[in-house]
């Protein structure tokens, strides 16, 4: 049977992109050994180091690398050596860029506490005793981030600036359409998170839900304000399902999400398009103050790739394998510094990476 060829742009961008990265592309190469399945690698430069090789964030010839494959994983961006550029050339921007030219509109994260590291989470054990698994969909190239923004005077009060917050009938629908199917492949409970009583980006973002509703009978739709599911994901993390948001809430209940399940460093996102072609990264930043060190936690980089089996490869399977093989590790004691607890075994990036390998290959 002729090998089904994958072609995969990887970014290792700055700071600990290139540590966890490294395990991330041993795990690829694990399951190539192991199915029947060839991944083609390529590198490219992004945020940090492609300004200081190119001038910009962004390079024409990485976008360019990217739209050409079937998958980009990216490490992470940024550092205090770029901090005072301005913000149109800053690493960050490489990523606004880059999802806007792939036309990446939906980020799915998830944030799932696993049995094994219950005590990691700052909630209280009766909270989380029964586990949480939340998968957060956030609309990703539209609203206040890519809105109009400037700086003008006011008479009085001096030197202002604005950013503006917009959103289509269109948007909205695209972005829904991926909560409610979200909602279909888990427990059919869907939680749209606005702040209607008071924006009218987000009356109008209520309006386009209630109507996509009608589409799937078999889904709960719940309406939340932005500042009370903020309260209620660390008062009753379970009483979510999936959530749909906005670019900026979704950006800020994400992390929170993610915080409440132990550590930044576990939890992969997913961000997608109209077509299988997706960009896929931890959620966690460049860390430079633990860069080189050995000590980055490389699980979310390396459950990306997950997710990137899932979504972009349609390989379930593999997904699977991949998650059942970092769980197995977790559940034997092994630890990264940012989720050590005493009783537990403390290793570096490389022994977690390599362990997580090694587990795929007995399966």
């Amino acid at each position: 049977m002729a090998q089904k060829t994958f072609n995969i742009t990887v970014l290792p961008g700055d700071g600990i992109g290139p540590e966890v990265i490294k395990q991330a592309i041993n795990v690829i190469k694990e399951i190539e050994k192991k199915y029947e399945y060839k991944f083609e690698l390529s590198e490219a430069l992004i945020g940090g180091c492609a300004i200081d090789a190119h001038g910009v964030p962004l390079p024409d010839s990485t976008l360019e690398q990217c739209k050409k494959s079937d998958a980009v994983l990216l490490g992470a961006v940024g550092g205090a050596k770029w901090d005072t550029l301005p913000g149109h050339i800053r690493p960050e921007a490489g990523l606004l860029a880059i999802r806007a030219g792939l036309g990446l509109f939906a980020n799915l994260r998830p944030a799932i506490i696993y049995s094994s590291l219950k005590n990691a989470s700052p909630l209280r054990l009766d909270i989380v005793k029964d586990g949480i698994d939340i998968m957060v969909v956030r609309e990703l190239t539209g609203g206040i981030y890519f809105g109009k923004r400037g700086r003008t005077t006011v008479e009085g009060m001096g030197e202002a600036a604005y950013d503006t917050e917009m959103y289509s009938v269109g948007e909205v629908e695209r972005i829904a359409r991926v909560g409610f199917e979200s909602a279909m492949k888990r427990n059919k409970i869907l939680t749209s998170v606005d702040k209607a009583n008071v924006l009218e980006s987000s009356r109008l973002w209520r309006e386009v839900v209630v109507k996509m509703s009608k589409e799937y009978p078999d889904v709960t739709l719940n309406h939340m304000y932005v500042d009370n599911a903020a309260m209620q994901l660390v008062r009753n993390p379970m009483q979510f399902d999936v959530i749909v948001t906005s670019n900026m809430f979704g950006d800020i209940l994400s992390d929170e999400a993610s915080m409440i399940t132990g550590s930044i460093g576990m939890l992969p996102s997913a961000s997608l398009g109209a077509g299988t072609l997706g960009l896929y990264e931890p959620i966690h930043g460049s860390a430079p103050d633990i860069a080189g060190q050995d000590k980055a936690n490389p699980i979310a980089t390396i459950l990306s790739v997950a997710m990137m089996m899932r979504y972009s490869f349609g390989l379930e399977n593999v997904a699977k394998d991949i998650e059942a093989a970092v769980e197995k590790v977790l559940d034997r004691g092994y630890r990264t510094g940012d989720i050590f607890s005493e009783g537990t075994e403390l290793v570096g990036t490389e022994k977690m990476g390599s362990l997580i390998t090694s587990e795929i290959s007995k399966g």
